[in-house]
């Protein structure tokens, strides 16, 4: 397999990826906040790492891939939902933990190896803090804890601002117990009816920036290979998160790489909740579309660009993944070959996980198999389409599941295919007229078509508009 190369955010360079330990490949990504329903956004960095940690296991085998994405359960916003609701948090967080579970299920996203909680690990996390204190670099003031950043020798390297740039940062809270206006709170006092955690420091709960670097020692290990989010992760709360290793480890990396992914928009507009524009997979998924459409839409652009969310990326996923099942329901009776994953696709996934590459690919696959005249050939093409599936996370399902049309009988199916057949020739033959007919009585059997470079597929319109 291709030497794996990404982008680290760190460097600002495209780094081949060189594991510290190859027998256990580490990688965390921050996950969400769980106080509502994730959105489409939220869900584009669960997708790509999910394509990375695939492929690292298809590069270093699945026993030696460690993965772990954190939920964040302790949270202003989670305090404020469960206050409203008059529950404990857990109530709270339990049920928006199951919906990110179903989402992330219906999106083909393999669970990551270790899903830690915050208030899973309080006791290390007070142990971070107690750490830090004691080795000079936080200090306490009115019930709070904070780091000292002046303490830590080139805080700001991560994401290149200076001292300046992150005071002025839009989530830096700047507050008169701090000594430096850039300080940030590791552990803070909780407010009367919050959860309250007991610590030497006195009763209260974490800021946000230190329960991440407690979950990773846990875990993976105090070093790890590969540390990913979104973007607007990387100042402050990846920053911060470098700041505290480097303290307390003495200067050995966090992450040998960081990986992040651009924002999703609509409209061109960053998607977000406080902005109110949002979509979630369970809505999209009510409408009638499926998961692996969600999930293709989400890849169809480099991970680190920009994606627009529209109808129209919608459809061309739908249509592109209608393709691929329409030849695998072509090849039903052949058997599939037991193939490695084709190396084009394995050599554009680690080109910086470039989707669009992998997909062009993929779609190469898709011609000869269409072409394949020996069984032989029609196996080894269904093979390695299969196995391209995995590695991407479609192809999961049976062509005629996919389609609904599981539920035919075989009469049905018979005419149905045999009017296609017709009206197919018809076309090449360019009697449009009798393709038009044809197509008149294919649609009043509520049958859907779309005629695609490998020929027609069709679905019953009940599924379309369901």
């Amino acid at each position: 397999m291709s030497d794996i190369f990404l982008y680290d955010t760190a460097s600002r360079s495209r780094r081949r990826f060189v594991p510290d330990n190859p027998e256990r490949v580490t990688m965390y990504v921050c996950g969400p906040t769980v106080y509502g329903p994730a959105h489409i956004g939220n869900f584009r960095p669960a997708v790509v790492f999910d394509v990375l940690f695939r492929l690292l296991r298809e590069a270093y085998g699945a026993d030696h891939v460690a993965y772990a994405r954190n939920f964040t359960d302790v949270d202003d916003k989670i305090n404020a939902a469960a206050a409203s609701e008059g529950v404990d948090i857990s109530v709270i967080t339990d049920r928006f933990t199951k919906i990110y579970h179903a989402d992330s299920d219906a999106l083909g996203i393999m669970r990551p190896t270790f899903e830690p909680t915050a208030t899973g690990h309080m006791a290390e996390i007070i142990e971070t803090i107690d750490a830090l204190i004691k080795a000079g670099h936080a200090y306490t003031a009115e019930g709070h804890v904070l780091f000292a950043v002046e303490k830590c020798d080139g805080y700001g390297a991560l994401s290149r601002r200076s001292q300046d740039d992150m005071i002025a940062g839009a989530r830096v809270e700047v507050a008169p117990y701090k000594k430096n206006p850039a300080d940030f709170v590791l552990w803070k006092p909780s407010k009367e009816g919050e959860p309250v955690w007991e610590s030497p420091f006195g009763p209260g709960r974490p800021g946000w920036h230190t329960e991440c670097v407690a979950m990773i020692g846990a875990a993976l290990g105090p070093s790890i290979d590969i540390h990913g989010g979104g973007m607007d992760l990387v100042f402050p709360h990846h920053e911060n998160e470098v700041a505290q290793a480097k303290c307390l480890h003495h200067d050995a990396p966090l992450a040998r790489y960081w990986v992040h992914n651009g924002f999703v928009s609509m409209d061109t507009e960053k998607m977000s909740k406080s902005l109110g524009n949002v979509i979630r997979p369970s809505e999209l998924i009510a409408r009638g579309i499926r998961g692996e459409v969600i999930r293709y839409g989400l890849l169809t652009g480099h991970y680190r660009a920009p994606l627009d969310w529209n109808d129209k990326l919608i459809e061309q996923s739908r249509k592109a993944l209608d393709r691929l099942y329409g030849v695998l329901r072509r090849l039903c009776d052949v058997e599939a070959a037991d193939v490695p994953v084709p190396t084009s696709v394995l050599e554009a996934l680690s080109d910086d996980i470039n989707t669009p590459k992998a997909f062009a690919a993929v779609f190469e696959i898709l011609a000869r198999a269409n072409k394949a005249a020996s069984s032989e050939e029609k196996s080894t093409a269904k093979g390695e389409l299969l196995a391209a599936g995995r590695v991407l996370g479609f192809l999961q399902e049976e062509p005629d599941s996919w389609f609904g049309v599981d539920g035919l009988d075989g009469d049905t199916r018979a005419r149905i295919d045999a009017l296609l057949e017709e009206r197919h020739a018809a076309r090449l033959a360019k009697d449009f007229a009798r393709a038009d007919a044809l197509r008149t009585q294919i649609d009043a059997l509520g049958v859907l078509v779309d005629d695609t470079p490998e020929g027609p597929v069709w679905r019953m319109k009940a599924i379309e508009e369901a």
